[in-house]
């Protein structure tokens, strides 16, 4: 017997991890809070990495557009 092993089509359209989480105001508010943590956690370390903070507040805010983007249109 011959061992068949499947690939992916090369037809298929790529998996896009930021499209799920588009439409879930669920995983929207987890990723906000979980940046914001993440941000806090930056600038509490002895020595404070304000880049890190930063970037992380910038995802968390991001996140906050997608979620009021997402109900705004769920409320129309």
């Amino acid at each position: 017997m011959s061992m068949v092993i499947h690939l992916a089509s090369r037809t298929a359209a790529p998996h896009r991890p930021e499209l799920a989480t588009a439409h879930d105001p669920v995983r929207l508010h987890a990723e906000a809070h979980n940046a914001l943590s993440m941000a806090l956690h930056y600038l509490r370390e002895p020595q404070d990495n304000t880049r890190s903070a930063m970037r992380k507040a910038v995802q968390a805010l991001a996140a906050l557009r997608r979620l009021d983007v997402l109900l705004q249109r769920g409320a129309a």
